[in-house]
């Protein structure tokens, strides 16, 4: 009798970057998956106990694969890179993976914790949250344009699709959507990111499309 493998429940929120991370990731790995909506904005459903049992940091995105629950996007996508390494999604010498991890750290640790709608609750006004969370992005758009510029072919790092491009494009698209910001000032930066949005992996995993879905 064939065991059947356990499914994999992704849960997370349409509009979350670390949520589209993972969700661009499984759907470049060719891994079926269920996605379960935790509305973090308006019912604020993270803050459930329910959600608390299979997130103790009560945050998206978590993933239930292999019988496991995981939580953090970053550490997902490394054990989905792990078990599952076609495609690879890093590159293969050591200065193009620590390139990479750059790119991965300027974004998880220097802009999307600065910009977090869970901060919004620690300022006065709306324009001090919203000022606050437009320079931090600004200033990490800057560092990436740099790094960029000494890395990107055709993709974030050199010619190979890596953990850098799953972190880059959520980012972006937060940006531009809900900072307004302009990113034709960083020229690197603008044109990668519109070459990843049409990716298979970015466009079948956007926002609007997983909204429409629901």
């Amino acid at each position: 009798m064939t065991a059947v493998k356990p499914q994999t429940i992704l849960y997370g929120f349409w509009l979350s970057s670390c949520t589209w991370r993972v969700r661009a990731a499984l759907h470049l790995k060719k891994i079926p998956y269920e996605e379960r909506s935790v509305d973090i904005l308006h019912e604020k459903a993270q803050l459930t106990d329910q959600y608390r049992a299979i997130n103790p940091s009560q945050k998206v995105p978590a993933l239930c694969i292999d019988g496991a629950t995981l939580v953090e996007s970053m550490a997902i996508i490394e054990y989905l890179d792990e078990t599952r390494p076609e495609p690879p999604l890093k590159p293969p010498s050591p200065l193009q993976r620590a390139r990479m991890q750059e790119i991965c750290e300027t974004v998880v640790s220097g802009i999307q914790p600065l910009q977090n709608i869970g901060l919004k609750g620690y300022f006065e006004t709306e324009d001090k949250y919203t000022a606050f969370t437009k320079y931090w992005t600004e200033r990490g758009l800057q560092s990436l344009e740099e790094l960029l510029t000494k890395s990107a072919g055709t993709y974030c790092v050199g010619d190979q699709f890596t953990k850098a491009d799953l972190c880059l494009v959520p980012q972006l698209y937060n940006a531009v959507t809900r900072h307004k910001l302009d990113l034709g000032k960083y020229r690197t930066v603008s044109q990668l990111y519109e070459k990843l949005l049409k990716e298979q992996s970015f466009e079948e995993t956007h926002p609007k499309k997983v909204r429409n879905s629901n």
